[in-house]
């Protein structure tokens, strides 16, 4: 073993490190108060496990290379793209920290109730400008009429004039549809030069990293004869890029995707969603693993007692309502945050915990089905021959499942842990939407979705926030099913013989 697979976790450990200093050290710079939830710290845990994790495989040749196949296709990376950008948003998002309050000199700091994050800060124009009530897309007066009195004396119903939205324009009606104009054309050629910017950095750094000349392989990304598909990352990455700009340049001036019942932003609170729809997704999946792994590898294994357990566990667990088991457990959780109101500083540390308890439910509640696949293979691997000579020279058992049980169902696993992520996002949508999901307080797209539920009956239609959740989780989900596509694709044996 050469020098790099014994050291492999050597940088990834070096730069988590730094992270994690740079995290408890920058609040105190900026003045700031560190605040760490639940799931923050479930999150984090999970990112250097994955990172980790990525750098044991990168070590690792024969687990390295059906990755390799993963992003070589097109649909794969193009996903992956998109799903690092959610990745990234919800990272943002779970940062948080409290502002200090405005003081005299010399007295003591006192912050903020308030918990903010980095998100908060990158994206103040959007919650900070709020209207009265519902305002459409771009709109530049309110959605709904108002009585205002005449200054010769009586009175008129009339659309208002927006605190915010085109409040920079002299004449909004002559001058809105040519101000968005301009402001999209901006942002057409600003993403033309970052794109430009991009290309030339992964070409310079691929360039370096292969040894190959510069304007070589520069062509061949152009024509997208990489062995990677790196002309579709950069597209991709492009089209991004316009659409972050074209709100960058528009948000600050309008609201895009309008604004709620209570004047709040509708771009920012889906933007906000992120987060809980990542939270679901990945943290539910720890919880499950461990259930589904263990009982399923050692029903298959040992069968006999064990397996009748096991069997008799998840067929009880199945035989109960879902939704009715989520349900009371959710309500049990907020009976319990009501009783013991000293225990939580502020309102968002109590929604997060009712966050944290609906991925541990959902966890405990969806390992079933992973587990029963992960028995049968786990029995069938157990009368092969190889492992029944390593039983018959007295192999302990716990070594024959880590060296040969578990490398061949980690397929399996992985397959359906990708597959699953998208489940659990929209399980969160219709848990919220019946009213035994996250806290009614909490940003998701399931609360969005309930809230237009209503919204949807007026005359006429307010449909933008509807729309506007089903466009951020349709792209997430989405990107999560073609990602997943690839993934069976390259760790399925079967498909693998078929090629």
């Amino acid at each position: 073993m050469n020098n790099v697979e014994q050291k492999w976790w050597l940088w990834p450990a070096i730069s988590l490190f730094t992270v994690l200093v740079l995290l408890n050290v920058l609040p105190g710079f900026f003045a700031l108060k560190a605040t760490y939830l639940w799931t923050d710290i479930f999150i984090f845990l999970l990112l250097v496990m994955v990172v980790m994790f990525s750098a044991y495989i990168r070590s690792k040749e024969h687990l390295s290379r059906p990755w390799k196949r993963v992003f070589e296709r097109k649909m794969a990376m193009a996903s992956a793209v998109v799903l690092f950008v959610f990745v990234v948003v919800g990272l943002l998002d779970s940062i948080h920290f409290r502002l200090p309050l405005t003081q005299q000199q010399g007295a003591e700091v006192h912050y903020s109730v308030d918990v903010s994050s980095v998100l908060d800060v990158l994206t103040s124009d959007l919650h900070e400008k709020i209207e009265k009530t519902y305002s459409a897309p771009f709109a530049i007066q309110a959605f709904t009429k108002e009585t205002i009195d005449l200054p010769g004396g009586g009175s008129q119903r009339i659309y208002p004039r927006l605190k915010y939205g085109g409040a920079h324009l002299e004449k909004p009606e002559e001058q809105r549809m040519a101000d968005i104009t301009w402001r999209s054309a901006n942002s057409v050629w600003q993403s033309i030069i970052a794109m430009l910017f991009l290309l030339l950095v992964v070409t310079m750094v691929s360039a370096r990293y292969t040894r190959q000349k510069f304007s070589f392989l520069l062509t061949q990304v152009l024509r997208g004869e990489t062995h990677l598909p790196w002309r579709v990352a950069i597209l991709v990455t492009w089209v991004i890029l316009l659409i972050v700009l074209f709100l960058i340049n528009t948000a600050t001036h309008y609201h895009v995707f309008g604004t709620d019942k209570v004047g709040q932003d509708v771009l920012y609170l889906s933007l906000k969603s992120i987060r809980t729809g990542l939270v679901i997704g990945s943290l539910t999946t720890m919880v499950m693993l461990p259930f589904a792994v263990l009982m399923g590898v050692m029903a298959g294994y040992f069968q006999g007692w064990i397996d009748d357990v096991i069997q008799y566990i998840y067929t009880t667990l199945n035989s109960i309502p879902g939704v009715l088991l989520i349900a009371a457990a959710i309500l049990s959780i907020q009976v319990f945050i009501s009783n013991h109101p000293d225990m939580f500083g502020t309102s968002i540390e109590r929604s997060d915990l009712r966050l944290l308890a609906l991925c541990f439910i959902l966890g405990i509640t969806s390992w079933t089905g992973l587990c029963r696949l992960l028995r049968g293979e786990a029995f069938k691997l157990r009368e092969l021959e190889y492992i029944q000579a390593a039983q018959a020279f007295g192999v302990k058992n716990l070594r024959i499942i880590s060296r040969h049980i578990l490398p061949n169902i980690m397929h399996i696993v992985l397959i359906i842990v990708v597959l699953d992520f998208s489940g659990l996002v929209l399980a969160e949508a219709v848990l919220s939407y019946v009213g035994v999901g996250v806290d009614p307080s909490t940003n998701s797209w399931g609360n969005m979705i309930n809230a237009a539920r209503l919204e949807m009956a007026r005359e006429p239609l307010v449909w933008w926030s509807l729309a506007a959740a089903f466009s951020f989780m349709f792209i997430l989900v989405l990107a999560a099913n073609l990602f997943s596509d690839a993934v069976r694709d390259a760790f399925d044996p079967r498909m693998q013989r078929q090629k």
